[in-house]
């Protein structure tokens, strides 16, 4: 019943959902066979006709009540979390099985295809961001813009990317105080001047053919007080923990949340949102079963998950800070403990290191940031022409 698993399953894609390439429809599956209930005038032929060759017919969408009740398997396992109770109560002759629907665990790991497709995807992407990093300050300065043109500007860049799709989310353009809610998205009536000072949260994302995109930085537009700067390198230096982690395979991620949050909590902060989720390949932003999250996730991270990696701080009245990266879950090494992973950032994107109070970080977290920044440069400047070049090179610097 979940649109994205059907989605997955079949490995079709749509376009009924905002900035989620998904279709409306059922999907019933059988031992030797499978039925998609859905409207007909959705289907090409050429699509119908590859289905049949996999043992998938179409149905109208209307008659799945029809088809649960004419189902003859010995039992059918229904998803009470994703299906409704009408479809529950039209299963006739099979016995209902009330469980949790296995997609969802098998869609969180990736394949090779699926991986190379995201680091793609996050190539085009970082392409994107930098030529809009680039183009930021020098057009705030010149005076003009808002949230919503910021918007508009980053979205017309990573259209101009090879297969790209659409946005994966409405953009979250917040600056000053509007950074401090967390889901934040400009209006014509809430719509604000950016200006050359204080700092702008900007959390978008992508969908390309071969990879989602999610990502958040927050930039400083000019002269940022000392606070501002402390609060930004605290959640700079959760993101940072988080990507250092180092796990045995099947760890939750609630078992790894307090290194996102470790700094700050010491100081009496926090925020309320999960800290990281998995990310669909070109499917929904938005994926689980597994998550960073202060709440009891009980599900493991295994090799091949894609993660987020997202602590923020906010301020009400204020401002706000949040730092995002796309991870994907690795092998680490062998030992006599049994096997441990790590992450390895998707996301090619420099870093703002001019909020950072460097006596605040770590060696390691110094380290980290810099070897993130040279593979950021390494990865990105041959895609570029030489003002770009040189900017991300400025950009990347090693601090």
């Amino acid at each position: 019943s979940a649109l994205d698993d059907i989605a997955w399953i079949l490995n079709l894609r749509g376009t009924d959902v905002r900035c989620n390439p998904v279709f409306v429809s059922y999907l019933l599956l059988s031992q030797n066979s499978a039925t998609l209930y859905i409207n007909s005038e959705k289907v090409p032929a050429d699509v119908e006709g590859f289905l049949l060759r996999q043992g998938v017919k179409t149905d109208q969408y209307g008659n799945v009540a029809k088809g649960l009740a004419d189902y003859r398997e010995y039992n059918i396992l229904l998803d009470p979390g994703e299906t409704s109770y009408s479809l529950f109560k039209a299963v006739r002759r099979a016995k209902t099985v009330s469980e949790k629907s296995p997609v969802p665990a098998l869609k969180a790991i990736k394949n090779k295809v699926e991986i190379e497709g995201f680091r793609n995807a996050m190539l085009k992407d970082g392409i994107a961001m930098v030529k809009f990093l680039k183009w930021l300050k020098p057009a705030v300065e010149k005076g003009g813009e808002t949230e919503m043109s910021l918007d508009r500007k980053l979205t017309a860049l990573r259209a101009e990317q090879p297969l790209f799709r659409d946005i994966s989310f409405d953009t979250i353009a917040g600056y000053g105080e509007h950074a401090a809610i967390v889901h934040y998205e400009a209006t014509p009536e809430t719509d604000i001047p950016v200006e050359p000072h204080g700092m702008i949260l900007i959390d978008s994302g992508a969908q390309y053919l071969d990879g989602n995109t999610d990502i958040t930085r927050t930039i400083a537009l000019g002269p940022v007080t000392d606070y501002e700067k402390h609060i930004y390198t605290l959640v700079l230096k959760g993101h940072i923990q988080l990507e250092l982690c180092k796990f045995p395979k099947g760890a939750a991620g609630t078992q790894m949340d307090i290194l996102a949050r470790q700094a700050m909590w010491r100081e009496g902060l926090n925020y309320l949102h999960g800290t990281g989720h998995g990310v669909g390949s070109y499917l929904n932003v938005h994926e689980g079963p597994h998550q960073f999250r202060m709440e009891w996730m009980p599900a493991p991270f295994v090799e091949g998950m894609t993660v987020t990696d997202e602590p923020g701080i906010y301020l009400p009245g204020r401002f706000g800070v949040r730092i995002e990266n796309t991870m994907i879950v690795e092998k680490y090494k062998e030992t006599e403990f049994g096997e441990f992973l790590q992450f390895d950032s998707l996301t090619l994107c420099p870093i703002d290191t001019a909020p950072i109070d460097k006596e605040m970080l770590l060696p390691e977290e110094t380290a980290w940031l810099n070897s993130y920044h040279r593979k950021v440069y390494d990865t990105i400047a041959p895609h570029l022409d030489d003002s770009e070049r040189e900017w991300l090179k400025e950009a990347t610097k090693a601090i």
